[in-house]
């Protein structure tokens, strides 16, 4: 769940982290009447999850209520234009009336998972303002880091050596180790993957402020914050994702392809090895799936309606480790779905894997299935059943 700057900017209210005085307005008159009720100098930002809103007109500044009216118009009349982030554009519905700062450095700060190292990073240069990829290809030696032990927590002499390890300026030095341990408290309290400042500016009067909010949660954590299910009914969704949210397995979790091998896994890269599978032997995948971690009857049955309904599946390949999921519940909920289904009917080619799977290869059996026992035979047998 990717938040947009507003909300990710609440929730650096919460940690403490200053940022400007703002408001979130959805059309022009809210906006005006803010702005004519707090006079001084605003900037109007588009609400979106893309990138490059200074470049496409969709930030601009306003000094009084007619201004702020003209340009929230102006901003919200056009989509934001298609880029490597989003081909098809994003629609405008909601802008951030911010008051302006007085910017005299900007820097940049972040906190994200490393695969590499299994740790969290804390990030920090002092090229704010930039895209962060650009900053590591002109300015690698910029970027200071700091691989974090999550059995020690962080320290504010975390935060100091890494002002000094950027050359941040001087402005920055008293006030970064506790912005740091807010972005890194943030971080683990709310589930994120990626909690970003950039930038993070030092105004004239010496102040630091996270003038921008990029924050990324794990959809898998959200369950713990219910309270984001009105953020995330704002959030622009394509129709892949609308379905997978409705059916309840993340909305990262499906995307359908032309196809008509229809796959499901229990796990990202499990799911993405699936498919190449089914490449590999000949065939042409349907969708994408990740059941995620449960596959109870219930779940089973939506991810199945799920590609049966929206997709040109002639056969449905289930491949399932058991780790956390145990294999005779993935049995069980297969069964169960397939009793309880109002969608069309199609072969299933079933592998099970690790945990109970004896069990659930037997259960299986018994509700007259035939399971598979490697990925590369499930796959061969449902390009065959798809070509049949």
């Amino acid at each position: 769940m990717n938040l947009m700057e507003y909300q990710g900017k609440e929730l650096f209210r919460r940690a403490g982290i200053p940022v400007p005085r703002s408001q979130h307005c959805t059309n022009a008159e809210d906006a005006a009447a803010f702005i004519e009720k707090h006079p001084g100098q605003w900037v109007v930002k588009a609400q979106v999850l893309m990138g490059g809103r200074g470049k496409a007109g969709k930030i601009q500044f306003a000094s009084d209520g007619d201004e702020a009216r003209v340009v929230t118009r102006e901003i919200m009349a056009t989509p934001m234009p298609p880029n490597r982030q989003n081909p098809s554009g994003e629609p405008i519905h909601s802008v951030l009336v911010e008051e302006r700062l007085q910017i005299a450095k900007e820097a940049y700060c972040a906190i994200t998972i490393d695969r590499a190292h299994k740790r969290p990073v804390m990030m920090v240069s002092r090229f704010g303002g930039m895209d962060v990829e650009e900053v590591a290809e002109k300015h690698p030696e910029s970027i200071a880091k700091h691989f974090v032990d999550t059995a020690v927590g962080y320290s504010a002499f975390i935060g100091r050596e890494l002002a000094f390890a950027a050359d941040l300026d001087a402005g920055y030095r008293r006030a970064l180790p506790a912005i740091a341990g807010a972005l890194y408290e943030l971080f683990f309290r709310y589930g994120a993957k990626l909690v970003e400042i950039n930038p993070l500016a030092l105004t004239t009067d010496g102040k630091v402020i996270a003038s921008d909010a990029k924050v990324e949660l794990d959809d898998d954590a959200l369950f713990r914050h219910p309270e984001f299910a009105e953020w995330q009914k704002v959030l622009p969704l394509d129709e892949d994702e609308t379905l997978a949210a409705k059916a309840g397995v993340g909305i990262r979790n499906f995307r359908r392809f032309d196809g008509t091998v229809g796959t499901m896994a229990n796990g990202a890269g499990l799911a993405m090895a699936t498919m190449d599978a089914v490449t590999s032997a000949g065939g042409k995948i349907a969708n994408f799936l990740d059941v995620g971690g449960g596959a109870n009857a219930e779940r089973v049955r939506n991810c199945y309606e799920l590609v049966m309904n929206h997709t040109g599946a002639k056969v449905f390949f289930i491949n399932i480790f058991g780790g956390i999921t145990r294999g005779d519940e993935v049995a069980r909920g297969i069964v169960t779905a397939l009793q309880e289904t109002q969608s069309r009917k199609v072969p299933l080619v079933i592998r099970l894997t690790g945990t109970n799977e004896r069990e659930g290869r037997a259960i299986l059996a018994a509700a007259g299935m035939t399971p598979v026992e490697t990925m590369d035979e499930g796959a061969a047998k449902a390009v065959e059943l798809a070509a049949s």
